[in-house]
């Protein structure tokens, strides 16, 4: 039911985007020539052949400089070399990456550290470096730049966030579209998913927009402190019930959570039950105002509903406050082996070696606690670049197609279709936050399909005599990669694409061909969308 009511939806959606005009199709990335031997202004390129040998998914064109424009037309460009990647290593001692660094490994970083490269910045980005390459993620300046046209609606006007249903949704989608401090907003859905908060409960739209600002200011600094910070938070306040904590009634519902999901882990000896009795003792104190207009309003501590007595917490006794009761988490012995865990999994899929567990939770003790220089020795970790791949979570893998393709939101189908594939921001299914084993089910699937699909909308090709007729198969491949700034495909995948290709057309044609070439592009781009290598990373 919920499946048919969405196509409907779908329906409904494409009949209202008369107003749009299709977007271009960006052009190829691949490299053009280099510049000319001298400064002579005079001397023109002359392709003489493709070079492929890089395995990184462009073709490059091997050039020649001569003193007048070529009259001769360039040979064929082939179809990029497809990749042949090792078979995935299992964890690594810990220490850092000394392979290549070159496109393939800088777009998985892009792709795990944000939510892909725009056309040409994987290639730019590995021209510094590893190291380099990590730091101008983890350590931009100022603040950041949203790059492209701002966000409308199906009717061209500006969404608003705080009013208008899943306008939070295209808000923040938005932000990592045209963001340029990639990490950062990568570290605000982490962190989102950590501190897993729903407006399902909140209610308030502004209140969850500013918890995320929230995790985009703290996402680098110290881990205690954030916590300080979440534990006051309004939207977390309303969430797991800290206003209504207070000497007279405790209410242990964050006391629990804070522990079990947030700092140290379920089922680990790291607490008791009398544990999470004393804690919620110490965060007592929290109320807010209500207002008939304006909802909840004023989120305050009030001293006088705080437990002014002594709480004992794993073994510590003393009249603890609700920041002790933040330190007294982060101190515990079991904590930095949790923290190193868990954001570990946000990056690599297996978990970390023996070695590696233990020089991370050093790291992150005996740096007080920040977040910074374990988030910098993960993205730097062998394991991230020679490990198993990743399935991107739903709004990661739509941010990316839309930012290869240079696609931009001016509409709200984005909203219901990620909720489709499983992942509506402000709107986790519960305090645990979202199943990463379940991303790629037979529930959500068509929604990522849709996803694929509503990107390809901005570049689909009109069916009419316009197109090229002659298409050739392997150029027709070439032309739908270029859509998605030539993605490295492994060979399975390429080969797939090329076969398809070939065999889409009946023998003999039975009508138009310009039409038909024109439906085999649109198949291909979409099922370059949808396949295995842009689902991943």
């Amino acid at each position: 039911m919920a499946i048919a009511q969405a196509s409907r939806k779908h329906k409904r959606k494409k009949r209202k985007k008369k107003h749009r005009s299709p977007v271009a199709t960006p052009p190829a990335s691949t490299p053009v020539a280099p510049p000319p031997p001298t400064s002579d202004p005079t001397r023109y390129p002359h392709v003489i052949g493709w070079n492929d040998s890089a395995g990184d998914g462009l073709v490059r064109p091997i050039v020649e400089w001569v003193d007048s424009p070529p009259t001769d037309t360039p040979p064929p460009r082939p179809l990029p070399k497809p990749q042949d990647p090792a078979a995935p290593k299992s964890p690594q001692p810990f220490g850092t990456y000394s392979g290549p660094f070159g496109r393939v490994q800088a777009k998985r970083l892009l792709d795990r550290a944000g939510f892909g490269p725009k056309p040409g910045q994987a290639l730019e980005l590995s021209k510094k470096g590893l190291s380099a390459a990590v730091y101008s993620l983890t350590r931009p300046s100022g603040s950041a730049n949203l790059v492209g046209p701002d966000p409308v609606d199906d009717d061209g006007l500006p969404i608003a966030p705080v009013d208008s249903w899943g306008h939070d949704h295209l808000w923040w989608l938005d932000r990592m579209i045209r963001s340029d401090q990639q990490l950062v907003e990568r570290m605000a859905l982490v962190l989102h998913d950590w501190f897993a908060t729903s407006n399902e409960k909140v209610g308030k739209a502004q209140l969850m927009i500013d918890q995320s600002n929230l995790f985009r200011s703290g996402c680098f600094g110290s881990f205690r402190t954030l916590l300080e910070n979440v534990t006051q938070d309004p939207a977390m306040l309303l969430w797991l019930d800290g206003v209504d904590n207070n000497k007279w009634n405790p209410n242990e519902n964050y006391s629990r959570e804070v522990q079990e999901l947030f700092t140290l882990g379920a089922d680990r000896g790291a607490y008791t039950e009398e544990d999470v009795r004393e804690l919620a003792r110490c965060f007592t104190g929290f109320r807010y105002t209500w207002d008939d207009t304006l909802g909840p309003i004023n989120f305050r501590y009030d001293a006088t509903r705080h437990d002014n007595t002594n709480k004992t917490v794993y073994g510590h006794t003393g009249n603890w406050t609700w920041q002790d009761g933040c330190r007294l988490c982060v101190e515990n012995s079991l904590h930095a082996s949790f923290f190193v865990k868990k954001l570990w999994s946000y990056f690599i899929p297996q978990p970390p070696s023996s070695s590696t567990q233990s020089a991370l939770e050093s790291i992150y003790t005996s740096n007080s606690y920040a977040i910074r220089p374990v988030l910098e020795a993960i993205l730097m970790h062998p394991d991230f670049y020679e490990g198993p791949a990743m399935v991107k979570p739903p709004v990661v893998y739509l941010a990316s197609l839309m930012r290869a393709t240079g696609t931009f939101i001016h509409d709200t189908q984005w909203v219901w279709l990620s909720e489709m594939a499983g992942q509506k921001l402000f709107y986790p299914p519960n305090v645990a936050g979202w199943d990463d084993n379940r991303w790629l089910d037979t529930n959500t699937l068509r929604g990522r399909w849709l996803l694929a699909n509503g990107v390809r909308e901005d570049h689909v090709v009109p069916v009419d005599d316009d197109y090229d007729g002659t298409e050739a198969p392997e150029p027709a491949v070439d032309n739908a990669l270029a859509v998605f700034d030539y993605p490295p495909l492994r060979k399975e995948q390429q080969n797939e694409f090329v076969r398809f290709s070939n065999n889409a057309f009946p023998p003999p044609a039975t009508w138009n061909q310009n039409e038909y070439r024109a439906l085999r592009q649109n198949a291909l781009r979409q099922l370059i969308a949808v396949g295995p290598d842009l689902q991943l990373s």
